[in-house]
Order: structure tokens, then sequence, then C-alpha cells
């Protein structure tokens, strides 16, 4: 922000210096960010939590099992339409993918409905640029629950907006596909979020439609809510930094189970441009890796960008915590401390 200034100096010599400068910008008082709650979102996103309880009971006493089966592939669509599309194609730009599977991604995440793929896109390459400032969307530093959901229930903060104007979307708005969901969002997303999922029970299988509508579409909506939004909370917060320790973003496990592989968030943050948004493709806690490699093999997805061991293993060795994982005995990135102190009980000996 400038100085407050009032009359123009005539001459070079009446030009304040560095320091006047510096002292004006510190007695300028900035205006302070006023917390302005949206009642609409958080008394629509007060019902789906009741609902989606509601249809969690349901679910267990009283829906049949055709449409419980319904519910969880309309998660994994769900998801992939985020991670693998939002996330890693569009916002990451980490690989890149022939039309079909980009109209297959888009349509996943109009099922998804946390926002069309360029909004989604714009607000979270702001938040890798500004991780953990006012200008992050669901900056962490503010809490745990703003982190998780309290960011969509109120205004953005300036600086989102302010930042938001200034990241290159010029490959957003050169995809069609990205362009063509942002033009008719509002009239597919009701139909890809809630209409079609409670209409094939009912119509396929003879489900009622309270079943139908807080089991398939309800509980399955909100679950996939929260499992996208514990990348933004609980993986900011709780877990291993092997890669950069300095920053909040971390290694965790059990968010990685829940939000098809994105739990990674540590390596996700040190290098946002590898597709597999973790360093191992173990597929059983990285689902979305695998649908990428399945799609590399059919030739959909290409151009999967990675990162070498040997640029990991150095930028673990400067910044990481300590705790890189490694796979086992034998392993080249174990400790020389700890082969060491490992002893062999048959021969009381040590060695790789």
């Amino acid at each position: 922000m400038a100085p407050n200034i009032k009359t123009a100096p005539e001459r070079a010599d009446d030009c304040p210096t560095k320091q006047q400068l510096d002292q004006n910008n510190l007695e300028t008082k900035v205006p302070e960010y006023k917390l302005e709650i949206v009642w609409r979102n958080v008394l629509l996103f007060i019902y789906l939590h009741v609902a989606a309880l509601y249809g969690a009971y349901l679910m267990i006493f009283q829906a049949k099992w055709y449409t419980v089966f319904w519910a969880v592939f309309l998660y994994y669509l769900s998801a992939l339409g985020i991670t693998a599309g939002a996330h890693r194609l569009w916002s990451h730009r980490s690989y890149k993918a022939k039309l079909p599977l980009r109209i297959f991604l888009a349509m996943c995440n109009t099922i998804s409905f946390q926002n069309h793929i360029f909004e989604w896109s714009r607000d979270h390459r702001v938040h890798h640029k500004y991780s953990e400032t006012d200008a992050d969307p669901h900056n962490a530093t503010r809490g745990f629950f703003f982190s998780h959901v309290g960011w969509l229930l109120c205004r953005k903060h300036p600086e989102v907006k302010a930042q938001g104007k200034k990241i290159d979307l010029s490959d957003l708005y050169a995809d069609p596909v990205v362009m063509f969901q942002m033009k008719y969002y509002l009239y597919l997303m009701p139909f890809a979020c809630f209409i079609i999922p409670t209409f094939v029970p009912m119509y396929y299988w003879d489900e009622s439609f309270v079943n139908a509508w807080f089991v398939a579409t309800m509980f399955r909506y909100a679950f996939t809510l929260n499992m996208t939004w514990l990348v933004n909370s609980a993986a900011h917060m709780w877990g291993n930094k092997p890669y950069d320790g300095t920053i909040n973003p971390a290694e965790n496990l059990g968010v990685a189970l829940g939000a098809a592989g994105e739990g990674w968030h540590n390596y996700h943050h040190v290098f946002p441009w590898d597709y597999k948004a973790a360093e191992l493709g173990d597929y059983k806690v990285n689902v979305t890796t695998a649908f990428l490699d399945i799609m590399a093999r059919i030739g959909q997805a290409y151009d999967m960008k990675t990162v070498p061991q040997e640029v990991i293993k150095k930028r673990c060795q400067r910044t990481g915590d300590g705790t890189h994982p490694v796979w086992g005995w034998g392993d080249k990135d174990i400790n020389k401390e700890d082969v060491d102190d490992t002893v062999l009980e048959d021969k009381q000996t040590k060695s790789l």
C-alpha cells in the first residue's frame, strides 16, 4: 500500500527516503478482514449433514444392498472427478489426457458437486502458491474447522480474490471441456449429483424414495465432501514430513485411504507436478494412481510427470524431518546407525 502523501515533492531532494517510506507503511493501518458468514451455506450444510446421518442409519438397517453398492460406486466416480480430474489433471497439469478421458473426468467432477473445474482449479492453484497465508482459500493456520468446512461458510478473504486474479489460467480457458462444463454447470450438476443418483435405485430395483435420497444422494455426497475436506484440514496438521519439515502439509495414511490417495500431502506440496501425488505407487493407498496408470496403458493418459528418486533423496536430506520411509532391510536409504543397532538373533551380526 502506498504511503499517505498529501502533496507531491517538487524536487528530487524532497522525495522521502526508503526509511521514511517503511515507517509510513508501518504506521498505515490496513483495514482488518471482517468475517462475513454466508448463512444460506450454513443452513444447507447443516441439512446435508443431518440428512447424511439419517442416511447412514438407513444404509445399515433399511436400504437394499444394491443401493449401498450404488452409493459406493458414485463415491468413487466423484472422487476420480476431483483427484484425477480437477486436481492432478487440471490444477497441476501433472499429466495429459485425451478427449474421451477428459469428458469422463468432467462428468465425474459434476457428480461430485464441489464447484466446477475452472473454479476448483483456480482456487487450488492459489492454495499451493500462497499456502497457509491469507491468500490461501482454506488456510489451515486458521484452525481445523475453517480449513475443513468453515471456508465454505463465509466470504472469501480479499487476498484470495486478489491473488486468484493473478494466477495463469490460460490453459483452462483453452480447454473446451472445462469451458463447456462451466457454461452449463448449473443445468448439469443437479441431474448428476442429485436427480440421477436418486432416480436409478427407485427405477431399477424398486428402492424407496427415502432410502434412495438419504443413502445414495445425501450420505454419499456428504461423505465425498468430507473426504476431500480432510485433505485441506487433517493432512495439513497431522503426520510425518519426510520431504519438508518446514511446511504444514504432512503424510497422512488415513486421509490417503479415504480420499483415493490424496493424503501424501507433504510430498504433494513439495512436488505438486508428480501425477502420483506421492513418492510410492502403492495402489492400495492411492486408487487414483492405479486408475491413471490403467488410463496410460490404454492410451488415454500420457506425458505422466514424476520425480526421480535422486531428486527426492536430496530434498529429504536437505529439508525432511528424518522420517523418509524405507521398504525394508537392504534399502539403500537405511541410516547406518540403524544398521549398526540391528541384531540378528542367530549370528549376532550386522550386514546388508
